[in-house]
């Protein structure tokens, strides 16, 4: 789904002073006055007053440009700056600054998990990206919105933000901006109800459930966060942004996040008639193997039947073939059932038994989607999600929540 450049990365913003409120001890550091510089653009940051802060930055970076941490808040600040910048060519020059600003932070070793999402977020050419909505008043209010915002002018923010929502009541930015403001009040239940209005404009987006995590997260309230930042994920999971929220939950809370170990020969290529060609360990070709490994050549044999006719029948509506959930689900199944097969097998490989395992919980699609989706396959979770959240939720609770599972 898409959304502004500059939004995305503006929401990221919010994020960040989390982690600034954390690390200001290690950021205070320096000369006297390089410390006071410091100090004062710490306190401007966390009061939302971005453009005040930027000069401030300028000046630590200057006579400290090889420092991470600088150079990570220069880059919210300069897109806070474009925020309140009219002029397109000078608002473009800001969003490129602050893309470089983000972009050597990392090479200076920032690890933070959404140092790469804020990257991928901006354009490189710093352009806007799509409008916030296509009513162009709405599109304005918003606009000006954001530049109040970057300035801690909360209530004329509130204002337009909310009549922007009035002028187009499906524009979920409003919503969701709405309760960013009343988050930076720390008026967390009205923030919460904005939040819940977003996901009610739009419940496939996973914008609304990673921000409504960060309240939850500043009151160390881990496990009401957790739930918000599976729904994140499970709704965009290709999504950096979503993933990084993950990413940063399991940190704080010391979780081992995984996907269960399972080998699956993705390593497969059509040769000119069609037909499968994968790679498979001698010993079970060769019937030396005992736990159903040999029953990976059914995985190639079912393959081989999509790509020549089954994808064409089952989805009549495409006309190019592509790697689809319903042919992977197929071909692991397939597997399944000739591994199973007492005669043949008398026991089953670490793989097979948990593929066997998710298959037997109805979590198979909800595996293959969250931790071996291609492209192709990735096309089909948006019609997934519509009928299956809850499997794609439990999926993530008991197996990647778990390490793996159990």
């Amino acid at each position: 789904m898409s959304q502004p450049r500059h939004a995305a990365a503006r929401g990221l913003l919010l994020f960040a002073l989390l982690l600034l409120a954390l690390s200001l001890p290690a950021y205070a550091q320096g000369g006297e006055d390089l410390d006071a510089l410091k100090q004062r653009a710490s306190a401007l940051m966390k009061e939302t007053k971005y453009t005040e802060a930027l000069p401030l930055l300028e000046k630590i970076a200057a006579a400290e440009p090889d420092d991470a941490q600088t150079q990570f808040y220069l880059g919210f600040a300069l897109i806070a700056q474009a925020n309140n910048t009219k002029e397109p060519a000078a608002r473009k020059a800001l969003r490129v600054r602050a893309r470089a600003a983000f972009v050597k932070a990392k090479a200076l070793g920032v690890k933070e998990p959404v140092i790469d999402a804020l990257i991928q977020s901006m354009a490189p050419d710093g352009s806007d990206g799509a409008k916030f909505s296509e009513n162009p008043e709405a599109d304005r209010l918003m606009g000006e919105a954001e530049g109040f915002f970057s300035q801690g002018k909360f209530d004329e923010a509130l204002k337009n933000y909310q009549q922007a929502l009035r002028l187009d009541p499906k524009l979920y930015m409003a919503a969701l901006f709405s309760g960013d403001v009343y988050k930076q009040r720390g008026d967390f239940q009205q923030a919460e109800v904005w939040y819940q209005k977003a996901i009610e404009i739009d419940p496939y987006r996973e914008t609304a459930y990673r921000y409504s995590a960060t309240p939850l997260m500043q009151q160390r309230k881990f496990d009401q966060a957790r739930d918000r930042y599976v729904e994140a994920y499970i709704t965009e999971p290709y999504n950096k942004f979503s993933v990084s929220g993950l990413t940063q939950w399991a940190q704080a809370t010391q979780t081992r996040l995984a996907h269960p170990a399972i080998d699956i020969p993705t390593d497969i290529k059509f040769d000119e008639k069609g037909n499968a060609q994968i790679n498979l360990d001698a010993g079970a070709l060769l019937g030396g193997k005992d736990d159903g490994s040999f029953a990976w050549l059914s995985y190639g044999t079912t393959r081989t039947d999509w790509h020549k006719e089954k994808f064409a029948k089952t989805f009549p509506q495409e006309k190019v073939y592509r790697h689809s959930l319903a042919e992977e689900a197929d071909a692991l199944r397939s597997v399944l059932a000739l591994a199973s097969d007492k005669k043949v097998a008398k026991t089953l490989s670490p793989s097979l038994a948990r593929l066997k395992k998710l298959d037997e919980e109805g979590l198979l699609e909800a595996y293959i989607l969250l931790a071996h989706a291609d492209q192709g396959i990735a096309e089909d979770h948006p019609a997934y999600l519509r009928q299956n959240r809850d499997k794609l939720r439990r999926y993530v609770v008991q197996y990647v929540l778990t390490g793996g599972g159990k």
